[in-house]
């Protein structure tokens, strides 16, 4: 099984990330450094691959490429940019970058040698459609191809051998100086099937577990995504189908798209889609779901159907933004853990478990897909493998829904999405889903279950040398440690409030267990391990008690 299978990965847009200057000072900062405070939360969400779009020297965005050997000045240098590579893969953590072959910036090199010589320039032939019986909308004395009409992306001539030549030995530089695992394609879908024959070539022989796909909006994805070109492609049809089908109470739509692409006779069986809620092209999911509490039933659906899961920087915590007619700056916004607006830990919370659980089951990662029952407001799929089958149950109504599943089996299904919840089953059982929920079920024997640690070991290796950053010189606060648990009010690290009223023995194990109640709403009784109850949990990078006392 290839790597990408037990992936999740985590999609960053840097010079939005971390709030660099649209416009290229060339002042060398060492912004991106920031994400060394984010390994923790990464390895938190089971984020165990980052996918960079532009971290190379532009003019503006990223997209207008200057120097292919030089990492933009506004996010450090190659030297900072080597040593985040080497401290994402100590922590477990794969690196892609976006090779933007498509096009380059008119501050390119070989673009300015024709500016300044003209015809006698010998980089002419690089660029698609240079002619100098005419100007440029730039006033260039010679006019040339931009990229979708825009002219300050300037279109390379990839039928050019010395185009292709320097593009590839880019890539061999990005794979011997930051020993990077993967590439995402820009544009994949313009550009000459040819180069991606020959990349895939030199990639595969540098790393033979090198993973490549490529940006594309629609048509047949089987002439980009097959054994001679890239891995894989960005699955817009299934993004499409996400948000669309809740929007307009609609499973079937998704159900359809999922069938067509990986069912009995889908047309992409052999492909492990790239898939996405949003990225740095489209309106947020939380600003394009018309009703928000939606949000958790997309991310079950993005990391238990066939193919990666991907996640945009921030979306974790619904972060909102809506693409503008001439601007992308809504959707690449920086992000900052330590000043969100309007966090969902909710969500976060449970786009974690999601991620534990495609690591922790193999019908997730490697399962043949199967609708089980379809409804406009509920559904129910099924990923199997020869050791394992799982149900995917989703209810986007208002109300409980009923779901019955022929499972074809005699034992229990247990919920591993929520604490667990075990239920008998005889060959037909039937479930009562909660109004906007989802549920993944485990065919067992009654004695599985999976259990989300609160914690993640830090790995965070430090750099070996100083930036010209000013380091802030923190003072250790005195480590917590649990407490004994007494009678009394506590509230818990989310803010609800309970109180301990006795305690009592677990009857087949003698284990303490902790007895309290919910101070408002239903006044619930609960149950909880006395260990579980009093020990010290990290969130976002702090440490704090799950349950701290209030009197």
């Amino acid at each position: 099984m290839h790597w990408i299978h037990d992936t999740v990965i985590y999609n960053i847009y840097p010079l939005g990330f971390c709030s660099a200057p649209k416009q290229n000072d060339f002042q060398l900062t060492y912004r991106l450094d920031k994400l060394y405070d984010f390994i923790p939360h990464f390895k938190k969400m089971g984020v165990n691959c980052i996918v960079f779009n532009p971290v190379f020297e532009s003019s503006r965005h990223g997209y207008d490429t200057i120097d292919y050997k030089k990492i933009d000045s506004r996010l450090g240098d190659n030297e900072s940019f080597k040593r985040i590579c080497n401290a994402l893969h100590q922590n477990g953590i794969r690196v892609m970058l976006d090779g933007v072959f498509n096009h380059v910036g008119r501050e390119f090199f070989a673009f300015r040698d024709i500016q300044e010589r003209g015809m006698g320039s010998s980089y002419t032939a690089w660029f698609q459609n240079v002619r100098f019986d005419q100007q440029s909308p730039y006033g260039d004395h010679f006019s040339y191809e931009g990229w979708a009409g825009h002219y300050d992306l300037v279109k390379l001539n990839l039928q050019n051998n010395d185009v292709i030549e320097y593009l590839l030995d880019a890539v061999r530089f990005w794979i011997d100086e930051f020993d990077i695992d993967g590439l995402r394609l820009d544009a994949a879908n313009v550009m000459d099937v040819n180069f991606f024959k020959r990349l895939r070539t030199v990639c595969k022989d540098k790393k033979p577990d090198f993973w490549m796909y490529g940006e594309i909006v629609g048509g047949d994805y089987n002439r980009l995504a097959n054994p001679d070109t890239l891995d894989s492609v960005t699955n817009y049809e299934i993004y499409k189908g996400l948000f669309s089908s809740h929007n307009d109470r609609n499973y079937f739509e998704f159900a359809h798209s999922v069938d067509r692409q990986v069912g009995d006779w889908g047309m992409y069986k052999n492909i492990y889609m790239y898939n996405f809620a949003d990225n740095h092209d489209v309106t947020r999911l939380a600003s394009i779901l018309r009703d928000k509490r939606l949000q958790k039933n997309v991310y079950t659906m993005l990391y238990c159907m066939p193919g990666v899961p991907s996640v945009y920087y921030g979306s974790e915590f619904a972060m909102e933004g809506v693409k503008q007619r001439h601007s992308d700056d809504d959707l690449r916004r920086p992000l900052d853990l330590n000043a969100l607006e309007n966090p969902d830990y909710d969500l976060f919370e449970h786009i974690c478990r999601l991620g534990h659980l495609k690591h922790r089951l193999e019908a997730l990662q490697c399962g043949k897909y199967k609708n089980e029952l379809i409804q406009l407001e509920h559904m129910c799929f099924s990923m199997k493998t020869d050791g394992q089958k799982v149900y995917v149950l989703l209810n986007q109504s208002g109300e409980y829904r009923i779901i019955g599943i022929n499972t074809n089996f005699n034992g229990v299904l247990t919920d591993v999405l929520n604490d667990n919840q075990q239920y008998g089953c005889n060959g037909w059982v039937e479930i009562s889903v909660p109004p906007m929920s989802s549920m993944i079920l485990v065919e067992n024997d009654g004695f599985f279950r999976v259990d989300y640690p609160d914690e993640q070991a830090e790995t965070v290796i430090a750099p070996t040398q100083a930036t010209s950053e000013p380091v802030e010189t923190r003072v250790e606060e005195p480590a917590l440690v649990p407490e004994e648990i007494v009678k009394g009010r506590y509230r818990h690290f989310k803010g609800g409030e309970y109180e301990v009223i006795d305690f009592a023995k677990d009857s087949e194990t003698a284990e303490k267990m902790v007895v309290y109640r919910a101070l408002y709403g239903e006044h619930d009784l609960w149950v909880r391990p006395y260990e579980m109850f009093r020990e010290i949990i990290e969130r976002d990078g702090k440490k704090m008690r799950r349950f701290e006392k209030i009197d």
